[in-house]
């Protein structure tokens, strides 16, 4: 399947790397990184076309995950490329979108657990740890010789985390004991440091701690018979008087607000992230309309298949602009919750429409693994609902628009 294009007039040429515009990029954005972020782009790009492609779908079906990536992600830069201690260059927030970008086109499972331990994880330790946490936690992070976890959801708190929060925090001496669960958590059967949010029963306020996973009391058990994300290992979590030093709580998080700020740096990415994955399933879909030949001719041919192509281009264009815009605004210091929330809810809305015309170009090959757009049409529905719904995204867009909240 050819998913660059070969074209020499398509190549953008700096120092000695010549680097192809994706076939999805149909306006060339990638024009706006720098040259070095072009450049760095080019390497994670090539590592997942090369070495990542291949192994995917076999890892997905297996609901595994290939564990041997992991050093090369740390070895690309992928992790931790938003905090100054850890980063290999300087970057723009618009190049880390763009390498979500390029991570879900091919796998939307390594995304993730890049989203999850930089994004979320590094995240919460940037936003939230003290700056003797910040040392040893956020290298060991970046190289990956630390796995986290990232631990906010729950099974009967979702959406209302700000209120519906039940895992309690009680201070003990120089101890916090956690008690509650914990659902949904991606990297959690084989993280080493949960970072775990719970109710402080002294003040009510939500607090945030780095939980080492072989706790006393804490389990963490794989959750079985997924559609989407499975090679994400998702895990439940029980805590049953679990006990953290006082050192290891975030004295960084001391409400829901400073949690709403480690989702809104990384709500924008998961847009970026969906965008990718739309692009993924057009340019299978793409390849396949070019090479299947149906009435003595490629359906490429054909007017209702062109129909479908253009409205997936027409989708992943309009997505990348306003993801770009966003991610800009975050790199002036004027991203507001509302800007991240209308380019997820926006960008999956388009790529669960996106990934669902490809489908449609294949017939009945896009319900299989091996032409390409299956993973992709599976994978959509869970980016679709994490990192927070459309439904709530829409009502936090709504909000700054109208002045009138109407969540409840």
């Amino acid at each position: 399947m050819t998913i660059t294009t070969t074209d020499e007039t398509a190549l953008e040429d700096f120092g000695e790397v010549a680097v192809p515009y994706l076939v999805g990029d149909f306006y060339h954005f990638q024009d706006v990184l720098t040259p070095v972020e072009r450049e760095s782009a080019a390497k994670v790009r090539e590592y997942f076309e090369t070495e990542v492609a291949p192994i995917a779908n076999d890892y997905w079906e297996r609901a595994e995950f290939p564990k041997q990536v992991i050093p090369n992600l740390a070895r690309l830069g992928c992790l931790g490329a938003f905090i100054p201690e850890v980063r290999r260059f300087e970057n723009s927030a618009v190049y880390r979108g763009w390498m979500a970008l390029e991570m879900g086109r091919v796998d939307a499972s390594a995304s993730t657990f890049v989203g999850v331990q930089s994004g979320l994880a590094m995240g919460a330790v940037d936003v939230g740890g003290s700056p003797e946490q910040r040392a040893e936690w956020l290298p060991k992070m970046a190289t990956a010789e630390v796995i986290a976890s990232f631990g906010l959801t729950e099974p009967f708190s979702g959406s209302d985390s700000a209120r519906g929060l039940r895992t309690t925090a009680r201070r003990d001496g120089d101890t916090w004991i956690l008690n509650g669960a914990k659902r949904w958590i991606g990297n959690a059967t084989f993280a080493d440091i949960v970072v775990i949010f719970g109710k402080d029963e002294a003040d009510g306020q939500v607090k945030g701690f780095l939980v080492d996973t072989t706790s006393e009391g804490f389990t963490a058990t794989k959750i079985e018979g997924k559609i989407a994300l499975r090679s994400v290992q998702n895990a439940d979590i029980t805590m049953t008087d679990v006990r953290v030093p006082e050192s290891m709580r975030l004295p960084g998080i001391r409400s829901f607000r400073d949690v709403a700020h480690v989702l809104r740096l990384t709500r924008c990415e998961v847009a970026w992230q969906a965008i990718g994955i739309a692009i993924g399933a057009y340019e299978a879909a793409l390849a396949y309309a070019k090479e299947r030949v149906q009435f003595g001719k490629p359906i490429a041919a054909h007017q209702l298949v062109q129909d479908l192509l253009v409205k997936c281009v027409g989708n992943i264009t309009a997505s990348i602009a306003v993801c770009l815009r966003a991610s800009q605004l975050q790199d002036a210091g004027q991203q507001q919750d509302e800007h991240s929330a209308l380019a997820k809810a926006f960008a999956t809305a388009r790529m669960r429409e996106t990934v669902g015309y490809a489908r449609e170009i294949l017939g009945g090959n896009g319900i299989v693994l091996d032409k390409g757009v299956a993973r992709f049409f599976a994978d959509a529905e869970a980016i679709y609902s994490y990192e927070g719904t459309r439904e709530m995204n829409t009502l936090i867009v709504g909000r700054a628009i109208t002045g009138s909240a109407a969540f409840v």
